[in-house]
């Protein structure tokens, strides 16, 4: 019989061994992996969702915008006529870099936010998730310090983690990220050695504490960040949601040199397209281009004309309008539910967008409380899902973009009774006596991240 008839050498698929260390049961190829994998780890918010979609449950989790208010006749007509008219093309290979025509209109998208680019300048992507990864890929090696906001994007989160990045958080107030202590952050670590590559943001009606950057901190988040030669990454999927009146001047704006401006239409369109784009200075854009070739060969054709042609045949502007309407309503609500039904807790206050920040009273764990909040039939976020140093643990997020006001209010309602029973239980048993919630991760109390409030 030859060698490799033996039933060990059927058994064993090549490279299972390579690492030394023969797998394990549960996966025979754990040896194999990159080092890189070892940081990886589910999103909190998307292990929430098999529970969050239940329809007895309120979901106050998800970031889903509300598809049902778009003329869905009208988007359904329109892609019908593409495929008639433009099918060829829709259903063909694209450019690396992205449609022209789309391209175009984006540079018109941008223009309340006061980016001022050429087309040229934009690389459409499969959503600004993927804009996300290719910055990252193109500038961070495994050690190198990203800063980003506490808290942040946990989809930004879970990129930096990805590449191997050591990611630094810098406080948010009420006015966003603070200056002074991105300043500090920043000689702290140039003192230590650390190279900074990135400076990671989202200033527009923050995901997840709601907050705006103030206009009088913004160019001194760029002044700062251009002194430290930090490249600031600008994500801004809600910037167009604002509440009351235009947006502020992005970042982009203030030095075109110094940052990468992130778009989407997954908030103000539909994020079943998944397109979003970067703006970035020539040399870095036409890197991501290679980047975006090398992992995807080109963005989804149909999707990028069927964004356009909805830019281009319906009133986009006022559709914008009609979700800003129906978001500040539903903000209304939820801070309304909030000051009546939860007032030991605090919370930010929001201008646009789709998130509302709780912190909790004082002893309490949002992690640990959130099997209660399920038994309750209410989901949310924790806080330590934003957070990449374990912070987090006294606060959660609030979504209000997708339930009815009526939704809203009753799954507040159902959050007030749980932490009243968690507020109960700590009075009675103290924050290291009283029992946790069957299934309960809670390894002890952080210390909690920043007050927003």
């Amino acid at each position: 019989m030859r060698e490799d008839d033996a039933p060990e050498a059927r058994q064993e698929p090549r490279g299972a061994r390579r690492a030394g260390g023969g797998g394990s049961r549960l996966d025979r190829w754990v040896d194999a992996y990159a080092q890189r994998t070892r940081g990886m780890t589910a999103s909190e918010i998307r292990a929430l969702f098999a529970v969050a979609s239940r329809p007895e449950v309120v979901s106050l989790a998800g970031g889903m915008p509300f598809l049902s208010a778009l003329p869905l006749d009208v988007v359904g007509e329109a892609l019908a006529r593409l495929v008639a008219e433009r099918g060829t093309v829709a259903l063909q290979y694209g450019s690396g870099q992205g449609d022209p025509d789309l391209r175009e209109k984006i540079i018109d998208v941008m223009a309340p936010q006061q980016v001022n680019a050429h087309p040229d300048d934009v690389v459409v992507t499969t959503g600004s998730q993927q804009a996300l990864d290719l910055v990252t890929r193109i500038f961070v090696d495994p050690g190198d310090v990203v800063l980003a906001e506490a808290p942040s994007y946990v989809g930004a989160l879970g990129v930096f983690r990805a590449y191997q990045a050591d990611v630094v958080h810098v406080p948010l107030d009420d006015d966003g990220l603070v200056p002074e202590a991105l300043e500090a952050a920043l000689e702290r670590l140039a003192a230590a050695g650390r190279r900074v590559k990135l400076l990671y943001t989202v200033p527009n009606h923050h995901n997840p504490a709601g907050v705006t950057l103030s206009a009088e901190r913004r160019p001194r988040i760029v002044e700062i960040a251009r002194r430290y030669r930090v490249l600031v990454l600008e994500d801004d999927p809600y910037g167009l949601l604002g509440f009351d009146g235009d947006p502020l001047p992005s970042l982009h704006s203030r030095d075109p040199e110094s940052v990468v401006y992130l778009g989407s239409f997954s908030k103000t369109f539909a994020p079943g397209f998944r397109v979003g784009w970067a703006v970035a200075p020539h040399a870095v854009r036409e890197k991501l281009v290679l980047a975006s070739e090398a992992a995807i060969l080109c963005p989804s054709a149909f999707s990028q004309l069927a964004v356009a042609t909805y830019l281009e045949d319906h009133d986009w502007k006022h559709q914008v309008g009609v979700f800003r309407d129906l978001y500040r309503e539903r903000a209304g609500a939820t801070l309304d539910a909030l000051a009546d039904m939860v007032p030991t807790a605090r919370w930010t206050t929001p201008h646009g967008g789709f998130y509302v920040w709780v912190t909790l009273p004082d002893g309490l764990d949002a992690t640990a409380m959130l099997p209660r909040a399920v038994t309750e039939r209410v989901a949310y976020v924790p806080g330590t899902a934003f957070y990449a140093d374990g912070h987090g643990r006294q606060s959660l997020r609030l979504s209000y973009c997708y339930p009815t006001s009526d939704r809203i209010r009753e799954g507040i309602r159902r959050l007030a009774t749980v932490i009243e029973a968690e507020t109960e239980l700590l009075t009675t048993f103290g924050p290291a006596g009283r029992p946790r919630p069957s299934g309960a991760s809670h390894p002890g109390l952080a210390s909690p991240g920043p007050d927003l409030t």
